[in-house]
C-alpha cells in the first residue's frame, strides 16, 4: 500500500469518519483541508448506476455553472469568412480550419473547448481520434458544432461544463476554486449534480445517482448526502 504524504494524512484526520455529510459541510471541510500554495479547484465524481458501454446508458451533456469555474478556458474554433470573424470577436483564442487542422495533427492542441460551425466537420471529422480521447470533438449535443459561434464562445468561457461518463460510470468535473465563496460552491455544486440527474438515459436501471463526492486538487474526498446534493433535504 502507498504512503501517506503528509498533507494527504492531515486532511484525512481532519475529515475524521464524516460521511454522506450536507453539501454545505462538505464544502466546508474540502475548503478548510486545502493547503497547496495554488489556489485549488473543487472536483465532484458523481457515480451512477450505468455502463457507457451500452449506447442507451452514455450520459453527456453540458450545464452553465451559475458562478462560474474560476478556470481560464482556452476555446479554438474551426469556421470560415465571417463566421471566423464571429469567433474572433466573441475572444475565441484560436480560429482556422484546414490550418488548425493540420496544427493539431502535428500534435500541438493549445486550447480546453473546441467549437466547429458545421460546414467545418468534414475536417474536423478527419480529427475524431486525436479529439475524442480528450473529450475535445465538437458535438451538436453539447451546443459545439452550431452556427452561433459568438454564443457557444461566450458560454465556454462564461462557466459552461461539459460532463461524459467515463468507462466505470463516473462523471467528474471541477466545479470551482477555493477561493470561491461557499455559497457560490454550493450552487454549483447542485447545478451539476441536476443536469446530471435530467440527462438520466433511457437504459439505466435501478439507482442511478448512487454516490456524490467532492475534493480539492490536493486532498482527499468526502461523500456528499444525495438528498442534500440533490436538494432534495
Amino acid at each position: 500500500m502507498a504512503k501517506l504524504g503528509k498533507r494527504t494524512r492531515t486532511a484525512r484526520e481532519a475529515f475524521g469518519s464524516t460521511a454522506n455529510v450536507t453539501v454545505e459541510d462538505a464544502v466546508k471541510l474540502v475548503k478548510g483541508a486545502a493547503s497547496a500554495k495554488f489556489d485549488e479547484t473543487i472536483e465532484v465524481a458523481i457515480n451512477l448506476g450505468v455502463d457507457p458501454r451500452h449506447a442507451d446508458q452514455m450520459v453527456r451533456g453540458v450545464v452553465s455553472l451559475p458562478n462560474g469555474t474560476g478556470k481560464t478556458v482556452r476555446v479554438a474554433v474551426f469556421a470560415r469568412g465571417a463566421k471566423a470573424d464571429e469567433a474572433r470577436e466573441a475572444g475565441a483564442d484560436i480560429v482556422g480550419d484546414e490550418d488548425l487542422m493540420q496544427t493539431i495533427q502535428s500534435g500541438t492542441i493549445e486550447f480546453d473547448r473546441c467549437i466547429a460551425t458545421p460546414d467545418m466537420m468534414p475536417i474536423v471529422g478527419r480529427l475524431g481520434k486525436i479529439l475524442g480521447p480528450r473529450n475535445l470533438m465538437p458535438n451538436p449535443k453539447v451546443g459545439t458544432v452550431t452556427m452561433d459561434v459568438a454564443t457557444a464562445v461566450a458560454n465556454a468561457k462564461g462557466g459552461e461544463v461539459q460532463f461524459k461518463v467515463e468507462k466505470a460510470g463516473i462523471i467528474h468535473a471541477g466545479i470551482g476554486k477555493v477561493s470561491f465563496d461557499e455559497g457560490k460552491l454550493v450552487e454549483n455544486v447542485r447545478a451539476i449534480v441536476d443536469a446530471v440527474n435530467k440527462a438520466k438515459p433511457s437504459g439505466a436501471k435501478g439507482a442511478y445517482l448512487k454516490k456524490v463526492s467532492l475534493s480539492s486538487t490536493m486532498g482527499p474526498g468526502v461523500s456528499v448526502d444525495l438528498a442534500s446534493a440533490t436538494g432534495a433535504a
